[in-house]
């Protein structure tokens, strides 16, 4: 039944992490042209007067002239490295899925009729909101995603730390909350409460003691920003919902299937 599960959940990863690819190239991809845009004019010299239009040339600092220029957009174009990173976005949340359909559905082998709904269909879709929340929402809140441009080179490994931090305190209040709900008496009015304060409580508390990094650029668009970390968690939404759906519905499908007739 594992492998079976195992095999359920690398397939559907798959197809809801390609889902959520098209989402992202849909919503979020004109949200980083735009970020890339202004990148690329606050880098080059002369803040814009043609230079912006250069990517490479800016990159690679104080290089001027029309010959090197066209060279340079001819070797290292624009058009060239946006369309690779577009196409390599769909490998990207592909194998992002598969990775995360293997783990869950080994995680709901663990979880099915221990913890939960009775219902396999009704679990898939609790554990998919769960995780939703625990490893996304929560990082999220704290450590929003930001767009080129914005953050520090040099910081990133620390960022990088604090936002993996934020999700162990997700997966850690999950934990907190489930063993809260399975030890409380009571009924359902009496569990689900203190099962929702066993999992806020340790969230805000590392949510003050952890630093706060802000490494937005003044002058930088509030809109382009928002609509970047709207689009950033609207593609985990995306991809979540339709993992939690299809592993619930081909769960649901597979119990109702007759069992084979004995030989």
């Amino acid at each position: 039944m594992v492998r079976t599960l195992l095999v359920r959940g690398l397939l559907l990863g798959l197809l809801a992490g390609l889902v959520a690819g098209v989402f992202a190239f849909a919503v979020g991809e004109p949200r980083i042209d735009d970020a890339i845009a202004l990148e690329n004019a606050a880098a080059a010299p002369g803040h814009g007067h043609g230079a912006a239009a250069e990517p490479e040339s800016a990159t690679h600092g104080h290089e001027s002239g029309t010959h090197e220029q066209e060279t340079r957009k001819h070797e290292h174009g624009e058009e060239v490295s946006r369309g690779t990173q577009k196409a390599g976005l769909f490998l990207a949340t592909g194998l992002y899925g598969l990775a995360v359909g293997g783990v869950f559905a080994l995680a709901f082998a663990g979880l099915r009729g221990r913890v939960g709904p009775r219902s396999d269909a009704a679990l898939a879709l609790a554990a998919a909101g769960t995780a939703f929340a625990a490893v996304i929402v929560v990082p999220f809140l704290k450590y929003p995603a930001n767009p080129p441009a914005v953050g520090d080179p040099e910081t990133i490994n620390t960022r990088t730390l604090l936002y993996l931090a934020m999700i162990g305190v997700g997966l850690l209040s999950t934990a907190i909350a489930v063993t809260t709900a399975r030890s409380v008496r009571g009924g359902p009015w009496a569990r689900w409460p203190a099962a929702v304060l066993a999992f806020v409580v340790p969230v805000a508390v590392a949510s003050l003691l952890l630093p706060t990094v802000d490494e937005v650029p003044d002058g930088f668009p509030a809109t382009l920003l928002w609509q970047f970390r709207i689009t950033s968690i609207g593609t985990q939404l995306v991809f979540w919902a339709s993992f939690g759906t299809l592993f619930g519905w081909f769960c649901d499908r597979a119990a109702r299937a007759p069992a084979p007739a004995p030989a």
